[in-house]
């Protein structure tokens, strides 16, 4: 079985045909998912998907292109829908330096914001992290007790080991399929599989050959037989083990 241990399933590109996705899951393997938010219409989205699907749960925060809205009012509605049992991490929370349509100090303002209530709630985060490698591994050092996911990981091996040696995971979505993912390639081949994650980002980012489509989770094994392949294993064996971390992350039995 697989875990899309980050999707966007709340997402307008699925209101057509969302039904018909989630229950076609079952045909491709996929037990797990996580969706996850990116500001607080899109949280509140994903908590309302995890309270209709069994399978699914939710992550609430705002995405770095959402830092602007980031403040004591939205805080505090986070930490009340934290409190559903089905929401298991803080996120997608972080920096993204390569549009800046916010600017940079305050990114990195409601980054540590948002890190230090998933310190009071105890919950693991889901970090979006964009060509802002030097400032968030500064961050993560001044909030040592955090552990969570980098997902859709875009560093160097060595920044991945780096995470990986303080109690994070490293997420890796269908980019790993494509021609010129070099840098991903070698992030999967340093890495242990007991800290490797797979996702989707739906509907984002989807695989070969899928690539330039809407994606969806039922692309996700595809994900989980690209890190096989490089790390020597079957694609069960595969998703077995990151289902496995992300559950141990995530907190689900």
């Amino acid at each position: 079985m697989f875990f899309d241990s980050h999707a966007h399933l709340d997402d307008r590109r699925f209101d057509d045909d969302r039904e018909e996705i989630l229950a076609d899951l079952k045909n491709h393997d996929v037990g797990l998912i996580m969706n996850v938010g990116c500001d607080l219409p899109s949280s509140e989205r994903s908590v309302a998907l995890a309270e209709e699907n069994a399978f699914v749960y939710a992550a609430v925060g705002s995405h770095p292109d959402d830092a602007d809205h980031v403040n004591g009012a939205l805080l505090d509605r986070y930490r009340a829908l934290a409190q559903h049992p089905k929401v298991r991490a803080i996120g997608e929370i972080g920096l993204d330096y390569h549009y800046e349509d916010v600017p940079r100090a305050q990114q990195i303002i409601a980054f540590e914001q948002q890190l230090e209530l998933a310190e009071a709630l105890k919950l693991p985060v889901i970090v979006h992290e964009r060509e802002a490698h030097g400032d968030a591994m500064e961050i993560v050092k001044r909030h040592p007790d955090i552990r969570g996911v980098f997902h859709c990981f875009s560093g160097s091996a060595e920044m991945a080991l780096w995470l990986v040696e303080r109690g994070w995971y490293i997420g890796f979505t269908g980019v790993v399929t494509f021609k010129n993912a070099r840098r991903a390639l070698e992030a999967v081949q340093a890495l242990p599989l007991d800290r490797i994650l797979i996702e989707t980002d739906c509907p984002y980012m989807a695989p070969e050959p899928y690539r330039g489509r809407r994606n969806d989770s039922r692309y996700v094994p595809l994900v989980a037989e690209k890190i096989a392949f490089l790390k020597g294993v079957s694609p069960e064996e595969a998703g077995r083990i990151t289902l496995e971390n992300a559950k141990r992350l995530f907190g689900i039995a």
